[in-house]
């Protein structure tokens, strides 16, 4: 806990509200031994969240833990490998139609009718 800076006006400045989450991951006997090597790769040995947003303590606990929380779900989640596709022959006629008229609306500027 420390100083808070923010909202609040003169209350903040007697008040220790900000709230300072730490979680130590290479010691932490809650993770598997997968999840502890993604987040230790992606976060380090210990991941911290901060909050001094509200006026209340308590509060400012909260934010900080959901924080965390989201920290960690982001370093766990894995995303999907893409897998490369073919464009359709549809979209090809389309974009090379689009690409005509864009270039008959350019030529029309110009002056040049080639029809």
């Amino acid at each position: 806990m420390s100083r808070s800076t923010g909202p609040g006006g003169q209350h903040v400045n007697t008040t220790n509200s900000r709230v300072q989450v730490t979680f130590d991951i290479a010691n932490s006997t809650s993770l598997g031994p997968r999840q502890r090597a993604r987040l230790l790769e992606k976060l380090g040995p210990k991941v911290q969240a901060v909050a001094s947003d509200e006026r209340s303590q308590l509060r400012n606990k909260e934010v900080a833990l959901d924080r965390l929380r989201a920290k960690l779900a982001a370093a766990l989640h894995i995303e999907k490998p893409r897998r490369p596709t073919r464009a359709t022959k549809a979209s090809k006629e389309r974009r090379l139609d689009a690409k005509r008229r864009t270039s008959q609306i350019k030529a029309r500027r110009q002056g040049r009718l080639d029809d």
